[in-house]
């Protein structure tokens, strides 16, 4: 883990808090955002432990459940957390950036911890009051609490969206976690969308268009076959 960023803004990272997010790119269920605060004593423990940090998406889902099952054997005096999220429809309603920046915002409130900074992932950051928010690029790759927030919240989504899974069993979700996976997007054009997908992306936003051409495009075909049956006959 690069922490040169702590190092460069004088900053103790037991004196700040991180924060990150997984699902804005999905076709189906939230967007989750999470928020971490680390003590020097964690930092120790996570070091002693051999507990491996880093973005969530460069572990293997094996070391992701590790890091998850430790953070959550970590009594709130050493290690902080908060999972929130922003609901589909939500999403729909306000734009998956908005929705993003409404998730981080309640994982913050949720968290309830007065620190000097908040660091958030990324190139936007969600208005949190009168707290002192910086946006930092690349973050999760970067400072350790952003780290482990990004993996915090992908094991809580993909969780999410297995469980969901078990209740829609044509989309895949149990493995593609409901991004638009080729099996993912058949289902949707096969089955059709369930409640948990976000109306307002492609495709689902399209499926009465595409309903319509292939419904017109069957209809000529069918024509086409009895014109050809009449001539042949």
């Amino acid at each position: 883990m690069n922490d040169n960023w702590y190092i460069e803004n004088m900053v103790k990272p037991e004196d700040s808090i991180g924060i990150d997010e997984v699902g804005r790119g999905p076709l189906a269920g939230p967007v989750v955002a999470t928020a971490v605060w680390l003590s020097e004593k964690a930092i120790a423990e996570i070091e002693r432990a051999n507990i491996i940090i880093r973005d969530s998406k460069k572990l293997s889902p094996k070391q992701r459940e590790k890091t998850y099952s430790w953070v959550k054997e970590q009594p709130e005096d050493i290690l902080k957390y908060s999972i929130a999220w922003a609901s589909v429809e939500e999403i729909d309603k306000l734009n998956i950036l908005n929705a993003t920046m409404l998730a981080m915002q309640r994982a913050y409130n949720e968290l309830n911890l007065n620190k000097d900074i908040v660091l958030v992932d990324g190139n936007r950051a969600p208005n949190l009051g009168n707290a002192n928010v910086k946006a930092v690029v690349k973050g999760d790759s970067k400072i350790l609490s952003i780290s482990l927030a990004s993996i915090i919240a992908k094991e809580y989504r993909d969780n999410f969206m297995k469980n969901l899974a078990k209740k829609h069993p044509y989309y895949g979700w149990e493995n593609n976690m409901g991004y638009g996976s080729q099996q993912h997007i058949y289902a949707i054009l096969r089955y059709g969308a369930t409640i948990h997908h976000r109306k307002t992306f492609s495709p689902v936003k399209d499926l009465d268009n595409i309903s319509y051409n292939v419904n017109k495009v069957l209809t000529k075909l069918k024509d086409i076959y009895t014109i050809n049956n009449i001539i042949t006959s």
